[in-house]
């Protein structure tokens, strides 16, 4: 059975096409801008999100999930990367962590994993590491909007349009896809074309 991780499963991915929908509306200039304030670029975003999920779920029942290879202050240092760079770093990261979870069942939860030398059940590493994903994605939403400014098209319900948004959900048969509403809202119409 796969209920409850089918469930952590879905809302990875909605986290990662929520980041991608937010990267792509981000001038490549930009991908490597800092923001004000010492704050981090896109680019280090990414860094940490992929060095983290790699490691983390890179032998993810058989070791540490805190790798002795990886240099965690080294994802934040300033760097110009192209989008290509940047998509296949987004890439390196996510797909160790799906791998993993595609193949968890819920009767591997209570599992136990170690991260930084602390043992943890496997239902709470995944906890854990679904909160800094979401976490450090709703970051790069925020500087992808930044940057983007008036051209950047909602990712979620636009404000202004809840009423109508709820009233066409209410009035559906079919089943609603936080995912799914994803793959349309990041298009350059904003998804008005489906």
């Amino acid at each position: 059975m796969r209920d409850i991780v089918k469930s952590i499963e879905e809302e990875y991915l909605r986290y990662k096409k929520l980041g991608e929908g937010a990267l792509l509306q981000v001038a490549d200039a930009d991908l490597s801008k800092e923001p004000p304030g010492n704050g981090n670029s896109l680019a280090a975003l990414v860094w940490h999100i992929s060095g983290n999920l790699e490691s983390r779920f890179t032998d993810f029942r058989t070791s540490d999930g805190e790798k002795a290879t990886r240099d965690r202050d080294s994802e934040f240092v300033p760097r110009e990367v192209t989008r290509a760079e940047l998509d296949a770093k987004w890439e390196q990261g996510w797909a160790p962590l799906l791998a993993e979870v595609l193949a968890l069942t819920d009767a591997d939860l209570a599992a136990t994993v170690i991260i930084r030398t602390q043992p943890l059940r496997i239902d709470q590493a995944l906890h854990r590491s679904l909160a800094h994903a979401a976490y450090h994605v709703g970051q790069v939403v925020y500087l992808a909007k930044l940057w983007a400014g008036d051209r950047f098209n909602s990712l979620s319900i636009p404000i202004g349009q809840s009423a109508a948004f709820n009233a066409r959900l209410a009035g559906s048969k079919a089943a609603y896809s936080a995912t799914a509403y994803l793959e349309t809202a990041a298009k350059p119409d904003g998804g008005r074309s489906r």
